[in-house]
């Protein structure tokens, strides 16, 4: 997912997309689609993007060398106003991309130090039911207000609340999920009634409607918000050990 405008990060994107931005010399979105390329049978990799940044992304695909078919989608928005929203952006890919098998969703913006092929193996050891990755913060006040919250039974989600104040768990939602063939309807479901720009409204609807579980890693992980953040990733990127 690459549609959004940053507006949070000023004139650091005003002419360029989030995902588009560098860390450690390499676009955001390239150290996913490298993540990606470790997993076994992904088909093709949808990278979906607004009217603003769509020949950016053409740039940046027909310059980089993946193994993997990429097709870069315009969700036709030209602005923050008009803006699809995650769910809206996810539903618009099913939709127009024809998807019926099963969707791996990665937001642009986040980068994180687990094994997308673990995450995938989650998925199958759970029988093919949709997961989403929680980053285990072990801190109530590093999730207080800023993060989706997570309650789990055992791996099942059984709740989701929406930044609290008084959070039950300390699982921060991140915007990692992947979604059985059979839960694609739900996606369709909340972006109509439940919100296109609320991706803990999707969480929150397929543990109610469905059955997800939640993959729980401690590894490192930024959802890149601010130009601190985004120094941060840097260092982290650019260390001998990363």
């Amino acid at each position: 997912m690459a549609a959004g405008y940053a507006t949070r990060l000023g004139e650091l994107t005003k002419n360029k997309s989030k995902p588009l931005l560098e860390v450690a010399n390499k676009p955001i979105v390239q150290h996913i689609a490298d993540k990606v390329q470790q997993i076994p049978d992904i088909d093709e990799i949808f990278v979906v993007t607004n009217n603003k940044f769509y020949q950016d992304f053409l740039d940046w695909k027909n310059s980089y060398e993946s193994s993997l078919k990429i097709t870069i989608v315009n969700d036709n928005t030209v602005s923050n106003d008009d803006r699809l929203g995650a769910v809206g952006d996810i539903h618009f890919v099913i939709e127009n991309m024809k998807v019926r098998d099963d969707l791996l969703v990665i937001a642009g913006d986040n980068l994180f130090g687990f094994s997308l092929p673990s995450f995938v193996d989650y998925f199958t050891e759970r029988e093919n039911k949709s997961i989403v990755a929680f980053k285990d913060l072990q801190d109530p006040l590093k999730v207080k207000g800023r993060y989706g919250v997570g309650i789990l039974h055992g791996s099942q989600v059984i709740d989701f609340e929406e930044k609290p104040q008084e959070p039950r768990s300390t699982l921060a939602a991140t915007a990692c999920y992947l979604f059985s063939r059979d839960d694609l309807y739900l996606v369709r479901e909340v972006a109509e009634d439940l919100g296109c720009d609320a991706p803990g409204n999707l969480v929150k609807h397929l543990a109610t409607k469905s059955e997800m579980h939640g993959f729980v890693f401690t590894d490192h992980w930024f959802d890149i918000g601010s130009l601190d953040q985004l120094e941060e990733a840097g260092k982290l990127y650019d260390s001998p050990q990363s």
